[in-house]
């Protein structure tokens, strides 16, 4: 009797056991299905949603619900939003639906619905911009500085290099402001190589900043040069423009001189002969 009901226990004891690790099982696996992938995309790119959906399943968007449908023996898909006509798209390959000509607006959280296997994937997409070029808008020779900047977006930051050394960088939340960067070198430190790079998490550029000085911190010779050949037209084309006028006054002024002294003896003339 005793070993009847010792039986009965260890029987109870397993069972709740199995029954407790089961549901371990199953909420660990809804928290990996519930858990959020963060995705990237760039704009006029495409972009596939990695879960495959063999015979049947659904694409949410957000608060729209459903956006595509696609059933058994169905080769297509039902797009119901009008927004995503012609870009969405299940691949006949790879199973994936996949969205096409990226757009800023199209970010948001998706949910591919593997109707097959009851599974979801929940996905948050983030579309961003190819980041500009940064411009060099400035270099002042006389200070050895030049101004860096790009075109501020969503996550863009702006970084000045000395090699690989990281010198300066800045970013802003707004994103009416171009980000702007100056860069002062003093002269034993110019025979390094200076960059301004912009960069957001899909892309980045790169600019060398050009030398506006001599190694001694001076103004380089050929900026120098430069100055000095933009000075000799300056004054070339002054005197072109003004020498025709300095001959002409002189001429008058010589006829003038001539003039006066055939009338002072004319009048003499006259004089003595009265």
């Amino acid at each position: 009797m005793n070993h009847l009901f010792r039986w009965r226990r260890l029987a109870r004891l397993t069972f709740m056991l199995l029954y407790f690790l089961i549901e371990v099982l199953c909420a660990s696996q809804q928290t990996v299905q519930s858990e959020i992938q963060q995705v990237k995309g760039i704009v006029g790119q495409s972009f596939s949603f990695q879960e495959r959906v063999i015979k049947s399943g659904n694409l949410l968007y957000g608060e729209l619900g459903s956006i595509a449908n696609v059933y058994p023996g169905k080769r297509g898909k039902i797009t119901l939003e009008k927004r995503f006509e012609n870009r969405l798209h299940l691949n006949n390959v790879t199973r994936y639906f996949t969205l096409s000509a990226l757009q800023i607006d199209d970010a948001g959280v998706y949910t591919v619905e593997n109707t097959d296997e009851g599974k979801k994937t929940k996905i948050q997409l983030t579309v961003y911009n190819v980041v500009s070029k940064p411009q060099v808008t400035e270099c002042d020779s006389s200070s050895c500085s030049v101004v860096c900047s790009v075109d501020n977006e969503k996550e863009v930051a702006l970084i000045l290099y000395r090699g690989e050394e990281i010198l300066n960088q800045t970013s802003s939340s707004d994103l009416i402001t171009d980000l702007s960067l100056r860069l002062e070198v003093e002269g034993k430190k110019y025979n390094s190589t200076y960059s301004c790079v912009a960069s957001n998490p899909v892309s980045n550029e790169t600019v060398l900043v050009p030398k506006c000085c001599s190694e001694d911190g001076h103004a380089n010779d050929a900026d120098s040069g430069e100055r000095s050949r933009g000075v000799l037209i300056i004054i070339i084309i002054i005197c072109v423009l003004v020498a025709p006028g300095l001959v002409g006054i002189a001429i008058y002024r010589k006829k003038s001189r001539n003039g006066h002294s055939q009338g002072g003896a004319n009048r003499y003339t006259r004089i003595v002969v009265a």
